[in-house]
């Protein structure tokens, strides 16, 4: 009971509509990855109800590298949209394939823009406060990378995200906001599983995607 307590007890102190809402845009991300695991279009959709209430819930937890990401998830999710549906040809879709070492170049170079582009949002905005405010700079940088490589359909997109979903755990935890620090959990799981599943698409003649 103590343990619950610890987890959960600070949801007391919460407006009841933020706890209504964070459980709402974790219920659509939930929906949303198991879309994307599955390679099924519905992934966006859904994605894009979560990037939008969880923009503005974390504005108000001071987690603004996590804010930008969701920005820069709903400015992906559009696009992604456009990319899983676009027709390569006549008779299918943008399939699943490697990262080549261009796309990795550009994928570190995102990372390092991202991340001291948030460090500078902390800085003007006087809202620098210890090391989370650091590791929140990192991974950003790494949801960027890895969202960007799944709007372009790279398998390799499961293990940068797996990367940045572990770190965010015992960052969510530590801010108190325990529902999010599961959800990351539960997408580091589905990470591995997603890798191993789009395995079975990775450059298949046909794209499998289903809308």
């Amino acid at each position: 009971m103590e343990f619950i307590d610890y987890i959960f007890g600070q949801y007391s102190e919460y407006e009841t509509i933020d706890v209504v809402l964070e459980l709402t845009a974790i219920t659509a991300s939930v929906i949303s990855v198991i879309f994307s695991f599955k390679n099924k279009v519905l992934v966006f959709p859904f994605g894009i109800i979560c990037t939008i209430i969880f923009i503005y819930l974390l504005h108000k937890w001071n987690l603004l590298g996590d804010m930008v990401i969701n920005g820069y998830y709903l400015i992906m999710s559009i696009y992604g949209w456009y990319i899983w549906t676009r027709k390569v040809d006549a008779s299918q879709v943008t399939p699943v394939t490697k990262t080549t070492s261009l796309e990795w170049m550009k994928s570190a170079g995102l990372f390092i823009a991202t991340a001291f582009g948030i460090y500078l949002l902390y800085y003007v905005t006087h809202r620098l406060e210890n090391v989370v405010s650091y590791v929140d700079m990192i991974t950003t940088g790494i949801f960027f990378a890895g969202m960007w490589l799944m709007a372009l359909r790279k398998i390799e997109h499961w293990l940068v995200l797996f990367v940045g979903n572990v770190i965010s755990v015992p960052l969510y935890f530590y801010k108190g906001y325990s529902f999010s620090a599961l959800l990351y959990l539960f997408l580091a799981i589905i990470a591995v599983i997603g890798y191993v599943e789009w395995k079975k698409y990775l450059n298949n003649d046909i794209s499998l995607v289903k809308k």
